[in-house]
């Protein structure tokens, strides 16, 4: 499947916010990947708008990635159509006996406006892809 350079990005920029260490950098990637208005769902949780994302994504990166336990990548399975772009995110372990195991994964599916901006993004956990 021939994925367009924009979706890489978007998929590239939306797994760097959950990485980014700095609150005003996060916040700032947040503003320029979601709508104002726009929702996540998370496990029949809603966040809605960008304060509601940027506690949501700095819960997870204080709680999985900043500890340097966790790194957050894509399995290669991006596809897109019209405007929405799905993908599978993962948690890859960093330490110990697991390093470079998936500990965790979901289906992203990113509904995107008319200005590409994320209107909505749903995860929905799924059992992690078998390696390539």
């Amino acid at each position: 499947m021939n994925i367009q350079p924009k979706t890489h990005e978007i998929v590239s920029r939306y797994l760097a916010v959950w990485s980014e260490p700095e609150p005003r950098a996060r916040r700032a990637a947040i503003a320029e990947l979601w709508a104002s208005d726009g929702v996540e769902f998370v496990e029949g949780t809603r966040f809605t708008g960008h304060a509601a994302l940027d506690a949501r994504i700095t819960e997870a990166h204080d709680a999985f990635v900043a500890s340097g336990t966790f790194h957050v990548t894509a399995a290669d399975d991006v596809a897109e159509h019209d405007d929405v772009t799905m993908f599978t995110i993962q948690l890859i372990h960093r330490q110990g006996a697991e390093t470079g195991q998936v500990a965790w994964a979901a289906r992203v599916f990113l509904v995107l406006d008319e200005h590409g901006l994320i209107r909505e993004d749903y995860h929905l956990t799924v059992q992690p892809l078998a390696a390539a």
